[in-house]
């Protein structure tokens, strides 16, 4: 699968995949970027540890807690994780810096932007009255639940699947966006779509990051080899170097490498999977997921979903569809 066009992308466009990679993790302007750990927060007292729980009952993984009657003023609120976060100053959020679309830095402006990152600000902007009052922190895919588990983000906004595994370690809001994985491949020379499903790969290399779904899925695939990256930054390197035959991932994500390097495309084989994704937060902060569907309702009946949506997806993927629904009535 050597070919002319697949040996050129392994020159200089790799080099600057590879740059942006390491800029994802440098500088900052704006909002508040933090790419070290976070000083621990204090103690939340409980005579329960959450560890001791029972699990996390799940029948629908988009089933999420009731939203809050309204959002309350910030002074109204006695929750002692949420009043944690509002005498801190600021939201800490656990981001994406290389999923173009979703959550990327902009390497004219320094930002991150995407529409997970607008979701973030505007529960910052809920919360403070300003979304300047949030600090970004880049992540792994495989560093949101861990770092979720030990407070040391208050919410992962970094397109997360929702599923029953795991509500078992974190809490989920409602689904704010529903995508599906598919396959990155090399752009035939015809300039036709491949129809490459995941059963043609036998005996191929195929590349998908660390902590997800979708490597999970993968693994599940007989004749595939598996080939982890810690980003999806990471999987286009090594396909454009050869080590990998094609990458695979939710089809947002997917376009969004596709649009940074033109030698390759998604390819037009139905999706392997659905893939709900939802906000994420500790196991115990269910006021908090309760105060943010209560916001993502608001967004979805105000426009302001759709606004968001258009602003970063309406270019590859057409006008915003209806939002999807949520799903209520979960207990806890």
């Amino acid at each position: 699968m050597k070919t002319l066009s697949h040996r050129r992308r392994q020159g200089p466009l790799a080099l600057v995949i590879a740059v942006a990679g390491a800029l994802a993790l440098s500088g900052c302007t704006g909002v508040t970027y933090a790419e070290t750990p976070l000083p621990p927060p204090p103690v939340a007292s409980s005579t329960t540890p959450s560890t001791s729980k029972p699990p996390v009952k799940c029948n629908n993984p988009t089933q999420s807690y009731d939203p809050l009657p309204s959002i309350p003023s910030s002074g109204d609120i006695t929750d002692e994780s949420v009043r944690r976060i509002l005498d801190r100053g600021h939201l800490v959020v656990g981001v994406s810096a290389d999923t173009f679309l979703f959550g990327a830095r902009d390497p004219l402006t320094n930002q991150i932007e995407g529409f997970d990152i607008d979701l973030a600000k505007a529960v910052a902007k809920s919360l403070f009255g300003s979304e300047s009052k949030l600090q970004l922190r880049v992540i792994t895919a495989a560093d949101r639940i861990p770092l979720l588990q030990k407070r040391e983000v208050d919410m992962v906004a970094r397109n997360m699947t929702m599923n029953c595994a795991r509500w078992q370690d974190v809490a989920f809001s409602t689904e704010y966006y529903h995508s599906g994985q598919k396959l990155l491949v090399a752009r035939d020379p015809s300039g036709k779509v491949p129809n490459t499903r995941i059963e043609d790969l036998k005996g191929k290399k195929v590349c998908a990051p660390r902590g997800t779904s979708t490597l999970e899925k993968l693994n599940t695939v007989s004749g595939v080899e598996p080939v982890p990256a810690a980003d999806h930054t990471g999987c286009l390197v090594l396909f454009q170097q050869g080590k990998a035959d094609a990458i695979t991932g939710d089809d947002i994500v997917l376009a969004g490498l596709a649009a940074q390097d033109p030698y390759t495309v998604v390819s037009s084989a139905p999706a392997i999977t659905d893939e709900p994704y939802g906000l994420a937060f500790n196991k115990d902060d269910v006021y908090l997921t309760r105060y943010v569907n209560r916001l993502l309702a608001d967004l979805k009946a105000d426009g302001g979903w759709k606004a968001i949506y258009n602003r970063w997806l309406a270019g590859p993927l057409g006008p915003a569809p209806a939002p999807p629904a949520a799903v209520y009535g979960r207990g806890g």
